[in-house]
């Protein structure tokens, strides 16, 4: 602060002597913003303040953010600019940064659940993993008894309903028992119409929980707050398992993930109950939970299916092969993680290992020799099907060929017997070998089997046609060939 005297003086060395602010700091011995406060803040010498440009449309741009607080700034300064304002969009945006109306905050309660009383579920996305014929998004299923935070996860592929299913009776077998809630967020494979408090849940859920004897909730909607357990527990594990980890496969992952909420989850502390870990407080809880029917439900996947004119059936992006005779007829397909069963009526037609890769064509060696008996002409595309099934670079290794202007039928062919021979994993093995150095000769793939066989100490079965008789020989000293 400074006296009546003082700022007299300082206004007068700056309007009638045109001395600068800083000149008049320095001799009157006075920080600048003292003598910039004494002069009015002006910006030149003997100039007036200018106009504020934003003054006459404030009264717009108030009712605008009154009626529509988000909006941003950008957007009123074209309302505001076709109404004739010539300033800055940076002058409007100070402006609007002052007068925005606050949104109200929301007070939380916090609470605690009983033990065995509630569950969360829900699902976090974490990447997508190769698989073959391309890749597909990677989700981990989280489970979490409210009470005690034990969480259980794993891997998935979707969030389909079958899915949710399995993820919930695999959980279920985990704890060893279930609480008398389930509560998830609001998706499509949980509820399939929400008014209110009217809710329709998915008939595959209610069919669970009936057979559970739990009772399913929904948060409100965009109230992700009311699962806040489940939430933490999909962070937890995106910042300590899932950073600076390769997951090569959806097995390989969930076996890392298994050995991590055995020694990583479930050891650490309670967040609530101090000097107790998560496991300490499980023990308590476990007894409360509701006990397991003696027969576990079905985790499988059932779903009716038509074979095609093909001898196949379409399933999870996939197509498996069935027996010819059921070609037209309608079936019903049984997946797990491990297998596909194709049935009719009671009884299994085909059996084939799961796969969860995409356009990927899985067919049984009787199921095309039984088409291959019916029409000996298809033989060639039989035998190109049957490579692509068993070698997934085969179609490279044929397009070389074509390139090069080889007979592909031919070699086709003539490729069949070494996967008779070796079996289709060598095969594979030996036709990637071949691409990555470039080659696409018949003769090196057939050496490079060989190798393969040689080093795992395989035998080659051998049989003899009906014109080779069976003999013993009987060796005899050699000595006299000498003579």
């Amino acid at each position: 602060m400074i006296d009546a005297s003082r700022e007299a003086e300082i206004r007068r060395l700056f309007f009638a002597e045109h001395w600068t602010r800083g000149t008049i700091a320095a001799q009157l011995g006075v920080h600048p913003d003292v003598v910039a406060r004494a002069t009015g803040h002006t910006g030149s010498r003997g100039t007036a303040t200018p106009p504020n440009v934003l003054e006459p449309y404030e009264p717009v741009i108030d009712e605008t953010l009154a009626k529509y607080p988000r909006l941003r700034a950008s957007r009123i300064f074209d309302m505001i600019r076709a109404r004739g304002y010539s300033g800055s969009l940076r002058t409007l945006r100070r402006y609007v940064r002052r007068t925005r109306p606050m949104p109200k905050g929301e007070a939380f309660l916090r609470t605690e659940r009983l033990p065995g009383e509630q569950a969360q579920v829900d699902w976090g996305h974490v990447g997508k993993i190769a698989v073959p014929g391309g890749e597909r998004a990677l989700w981990v299923f989280v489970m979490v008894l409210a009470y005690s935070r034990t969480l259980w996860a794993e891997l998935v592929f979707d969030l389909s309903a079958h899915s949710l299913r399995r993820s919930l009776i695999r959980a279920a077998e985990f704890f060893g028992g279930v609480t008398r809630q389930w509560l998830f967020d609001n998706p499509k494979t949980v509820v399939l119409e929400r008014h209110g408090d009217l809710v329709r849940y998915h008939p595959a859920l209610l069919e669970l929980a009936a057979t559970f004897h739990v009772e399913p909730r929904l948060c409100a909607v965009r109230k992700p707050e009311q699962k806040g357990a489940v939430e933490r527990a999909i962070r937890f594990l995106k910042e300590r398992f899932f950073p600076a980890r390769t997951i090569r496969s959806i097995e390989q992952g969930n076996a890392q993930l298994r050995e991590f909420l055995r020694e990583v989850a479930m050891p650490r502390p309670h967040p609530t109950i101090s000097g107790c870990t998560v496991a300490d407080v499980f023990a308590e809880e476990r007894p409360r939970l509701l006990a397991l029917p003696e027969i576990l439900p079905s985790a499988d996947t059932i779903v009716p299916v038509v074979v095609d004119k093909t001898a196949f059936v379409q399933f999870d992006c996939n197509r498996y092969s069935v027996p010819p005779e059921h070609i037209r007829k309608t079936l019903t397909l049984v997946a797990s993680d491990v297998d596909v069963r194709i049935l009719e009526r009671d009884e299994v037609v085909a059996r084939h290992e799961r796969c969860f890769g995409k356009k990927r064509v899985l067919e049984r060696s009787e199921h095309r020799a039984a088409i291959l008996d019916e029409k000996r002409g298809a033989r060639q595309l039989k035998g190109r099907d049957r490579l692509r099934v068993s070698v997934p670079r085969i179609d490279e290794l044929l397009a070389r060929w074509l390139e090069d202007g080889r007979n592909v039928g031919s070699l086709t062919l003539r490729t069949m017997p070494l996967l008779d021979l070796y079996g289709g994993r060598v095969l594979a093995d030996a036709v990637a070998e071949l691409l990555e150095r470039g080659q696409h000769d018949l003769g090196a793939l057939a050496i490079l089997c060989e190798k393969r066989r040689r080093h795992r100490a395989a035998v080659l079965p051998l049989e003899f046609g009906s014109h080779v008789p069976e003999r013993d020989v009987v060796p005899h000293d050699l000595g006299g060939y000498d003579d």
